[in-house]
């Protein structure tokens, strides 16, 4: 199944060098994010063609850095899955002095997929952003909730944003969600595969 979607396989797109994280370095903290955000798109994927068991893509571009799927996000219109919400289990057995640096929690949406299961519902959330915002929407409702919920669990500094081609519009999402947020939120906002050093890492502050 892998050698068939070598973009969607971990083993064959995924950042498999990165096999003891720095919490505290900014390239692996990205990298992690980015190989969220992707686990999002394949979620999708796996979705839409039916994979699951041993045949799903998307599992390894969580367990390899030690996520679990806590549970997806889902749209209300077209049922296609947008973002996820994953748990961080570090293993017991490695040392590692960085991880007071490391999320508890991840929320990562994807972007626009181009795919003909989904790219309809996609681009008109697209257009509606460049219309009127993305938080007249439904999926945002679910997005917004999603994250209030966590960080009223779990609060803020545990929990990370990631997400791919939406700074700006997930940006003005949170101004409307918090005005007066009196926290801050880790954000990362990336092109996919930000492995590659084309990312950037946001803080976002009251």
């Amino acid at each position: 199944m892998a050698d068939e979607f070598p973009r969607e396989s971990f083993d064959r797109s995924g950042p498999l060098h990165l096999t003891y994280v720095l919490w505290d370095n900014a390239y692996h903290r990205m990298s992690v994010a980015a190989s969220l955000v992707q686990g999002v798109y394949i979620l999708e994927r796996d979705r839409q063609d039916k994979r699951e068991g041993p045949d799903a893509l998307a599992p390894p571009w969580r367990t390899f850095f030690h996520f679990q799927l806590l549970r997806p996000l889902v749209d209300d219109v077209d049922s296609s899955i947008f973002g996820a919400i994953y748990e961080f289990e570090p293993q017991s057995s490695e040392y590692n002095d960085t991880l007071y640096r490391s999320p508890r929690y991840v929320i990562a949406f994807r972007g626009t997929l181009t795919k003909s299961h989904s790219v309809s519902r996609d681009i008109e959330l697209d257009i509606h952003f460049i219309r009127q915002g993305l938080h007249q929407t439904s999926r945002s409702d679910i997005a917004v909730q999603a994250v209030r919920n966590m960080v009223a669990t779990v609060g803020d500094s545990n929990v990370w944003l990631a997400g791919h081609s939406l700074d700006q519009q997930w940006q003005c999402l949170l101004g409307k969600a918090w005005p007066r947020m009196a926290c801050s939120l880790n954000l990362f906002f990336s092109t996919r595969h930000s492995y590659r050093l084309r990312s950037r890492e946001l803080r976002m502050r009251d």
